[in-house]
């Protein structure tokens, strides 16, 4: 098994964060994980990307062309993400971002309001998890247990606090994309 996942946005929605929590799970859980940052200069409002591949055996190489899976938090992501997603892929999207349908109809496109799920959690900070417990509904290779245990080892002591919103947002975020019709 080797799963390839690309995780596409700007600079400030949490892109890298959402895919270091998915290699962090994936590396508590056994498995094999590269994770690659990709982001522009700019802080805030830049374009920000990161790759996770994970697999049972060692990887051979952590560039991906055509992932399989791919996350796309605003509409310049989803455009890149569509183009370059693999035939028969599964694209998650920010449609709180994205006011246009997929183009194509070789692939899966589940469409989440991550934004909205996050306000009415009341910390809009937290779309990126909920863009990635949309994901974990077409990764069974790590569960939300997985990512809330990755979450909890890993983020940093002055964020403790905010450990019980992020689990909701995962499990709100898997909720909604179970809802989309395949």
């Amino acid at each position: 098994m080797q799963k390839e996942i690309i995780i596409a946005g700007f600079g400030g929605q949490g892109v890298l964060f959402g895919g270091q929590v998915v290699a962090y799970a994936a590396m508590d859980a056994g498995k094999e994980v590269t994770w690659i940052p990709s982001y522009g200069p700019e802080m805030r409002g830049g374009t920000a990307n990161c790759t996770v591949v994970i697999a049972d055996e060692e990887i051979g190489s952590p560039l991906v062309k055509h992932p399989p899976l791919a996350v796309a938090l605003n509409l310049p992501s989803f455009d890149k993400c569509e183009e370059s997603l693999a035939p028969g892929g599964t694209l998650i999207v920010n449609q709180s971002m994205v006011d246009r349908e997929a183009r194509r109809t070789d692939i899966n496109v589940i469409m989440v309001p991550c934004n909205e799920i996050a306000e009415e959690i009341g910390d809009k900070k937290l779309m990126n998890m909920v863009a990635v417990g949309a994901l974990l509904s077409v990764l069974p290779e790590i569960t939300v247990k997985d990512v809330e245990k990755a979450l909890e080892g890993h983020l940093p002591a002055r964020h403790k606090h905010l450990l019980p919103k992020n689990y909701e947002a995962l499990r709100r975020g898997y909720e909604a994309a179970q809802k989309v019709p395949a």
